[in-house]
This record gives structure tokens, sequence and C-alpha cells, in this order.
């Protein structure tokens, strides 16, 4: 398993990079290969200053060998080793009417002394992070979220919708980060859900993520914009940087168990404002992206009747 889903995200990987330099038109990605000192490494491939998007990573890694301290505690074993892949990506449009968008699928497994696994699981999800809201987008991404579930069992969405609007939560400021999108985790075998079809399923998500987010890319890069809506947008980006570095477990994780640095925070913005007790004028659309991320909807209910 471990082989296969490196594969498969080496070409996930190409597919998701493909297609954003085609949306973009200009620039391309730029590839990093990295090793581990410890075990395995990755290939890092970041866009920048292109004509669509100002910043954004599409990153895998592969890594393995003895299981770090702040691991072991995290947890709860002692002395083992791990194998860990996955594709992480974050991308940081210019027009503020183009929501970031992150995504993460990834595999683990542990073994004990004698190299037998332990335990394994797959994790992952993909949320959208809009700055101006536009129903039909976020309808748009949680159609093919819930479609890319449906396939596998009809909870799936429900559950792992909630989770992402549970994980994806600025508590310290009683918001959402964005309007969500799938959140999963610890997705272990089971009597009734094998590793292999944990596989279909996660794979399956990932296969979506190029129709979830990129038609949403098209429809809103070339729309008009003021500089005071990308005022808004560096505002709102900071909030994005308060959730990663305050609340994110992976970039938690990685920071404390010496990852490589420029992979873990290159899901930050270039560009982002503070401003003191910042708040948007009553009514406005500044302020109604505010109100859905302080209220999460069910934009699952939203979807037309005829469209699946």
């Amino acid at each position: 398993m471990r082989t296969k889903f490196h594969e498969y995200i080496q070409s996930l990987q190409d597919q998701i990079t493909a297609a954003l330099e085609a949306v973009d038109g200009q620039a391309k990605f730029k590839e990093d290969h990295w090793e581990r000192p410890g075990g395995g490494g990755g290939r890092t491939r970041v866009i920048e200053n292109g004509a669509v998007f100002e910043k954004g990573g599409v990153n895998i890694s592969a890594v393995h060998g003895e299981l770090p301290a702040a691991m072991q505690d995290y947890f709860k074993v002692k002395e083992a080793d791990f194998f860990a892949c996955g594709l992480s990506l974050v991308i940081h449009p210019k027009n503020p009417m183009v929501p970031t968008v992150h995504a993460n699928w990834r595999y683990f497994e542990l073994y004990d002394k004698q190299g037998n696994v332990v335990t394994q699981w797959f994790g992952g999800g993909q949320d959208l992070t809009p700055y101006y809201l536009f129903e039909q987008d976020a309808i748009h991404f949680h159609e093919v979220c819930k479609t890319a579930c449906d396939k596998h069992h009809p909870e799936f969405y429900t559950k792992y919708k909630a989770k992402c609007d549970d994980y994806f939560w600025n508590a310290h400021r009683n918001e959402a980060r964005g309007v969500g999108g799938l959140f999963f985790d610890y997705c272990k075998p089971t009597a009734d859900f094998s590793l292999e079809q944990w596989y279909d399923f996660v794979t399956e998500v990932g296969n979506s993520f190029v129709e979830a987010y990129v038609p949403i890319v098209e429809r809103r890069k070339n729309l008009d914009y003021t500089q005071a809506q990308r005022d808004w947008q560096e505002v709102r980006r900071g909030r994005y940087v308060e959730f990663n570095l305050i609340h994110d477990k992976g970039t938690l994780f990685g920071l404390k168990t010496n990852g490589r640095i420029e992979s873990i925070l290159m899901s930050l913005p270039p560009h982002v404002q503070w401003h003191y007790n910042h708040q948007p004028q009553p009514g406005s659309p500044e302020a109604a992206l505010v109100d859905v991320l302080q209220n999460p909807k069910d934009w699952a209910a939203m979807i037309p009747a005829n469209s699946q």
C-alpha cells in the first residue's frame, strides 16, 4: 500500500500542477527535490507571481525512519519506526474574487522493531476559503465533494463535512477559516471497510480536486476588483495565517519534529494585513462573508435537485 499510494500522489501532483498552470496561463511551477536526513524526502512544486496565482505550492513527500520523540508522545507509543507519505497543496490567487484552496491526502504506517506493521491509516480532505461569498461557488465545491463521498458510503459526506467545519475553526475568532469541504483522519481498516476501500475513497476525493476548484477559478479570475477589496483579501489572509500557526496540527507537528521549514510554511500567503479591531461595514459583502463564517451553512441542501 505504501508504494501504491506514493505512486498515486506523484501522478496526482502532475495532474494538479498541469491543470493549475493551464488556468494561470503565464506562470509555471518550479520544482525542488529534497531529502530528509532521517530517511526519505519529497518533491516540492511552487508557483509565484502568475497571471492568476500569486503564490501556491503542490508538494509531495514520502518519509520514513525512527519515530521522533514528539511523535512518540503524540501517538502514545515507545520507540518505533514509521512511514508517511502525502500530497499537500495551498493556492493563493491574486484576485480577491477567487478563493484560496487547501487540500491534503496522506497515508501513515507504524512498525514495531521487527518491522511488522502495527497500525496504518489514511487521512486528508479539501476546503475552500473565499474572500467574497459567491454561493454558486460554495455549492459547486461541496457538490463535487459529496459526489465523491457518495460513491463510497452514504454517510461520508455528512460526517466529513462536519469534521471539516469543526477542524478549520478559528476558536480565538469564533469563526470558520472558510466555507469548509471535507476532513477525515485515522481512516483505518475494519471488518466493514478494508484498507483497499479506504484507498479507493481517498483517491476518489483526490481525483475530484481539479473538478472542485478549477471551474471556480475560471468563473472568477477575470472579475474586476478595487484596492479596497484587495485590502480585505489581505486582512482575511491574516486570519488564514492565524489558523495555520495557532491551530493547525500539521503545521505545529512539523515545527516540533524538525520538519522541512520551507514545505511547512509554504501555506503562508505573500501579502497579509492586520488592523486593530477591524470590522466590516454592516450590510456589506464583506459582512455577508463573516456572517457565513460565524454560522456555517449546509451547502449540500442548496444543491439543485436535478444536478445529481
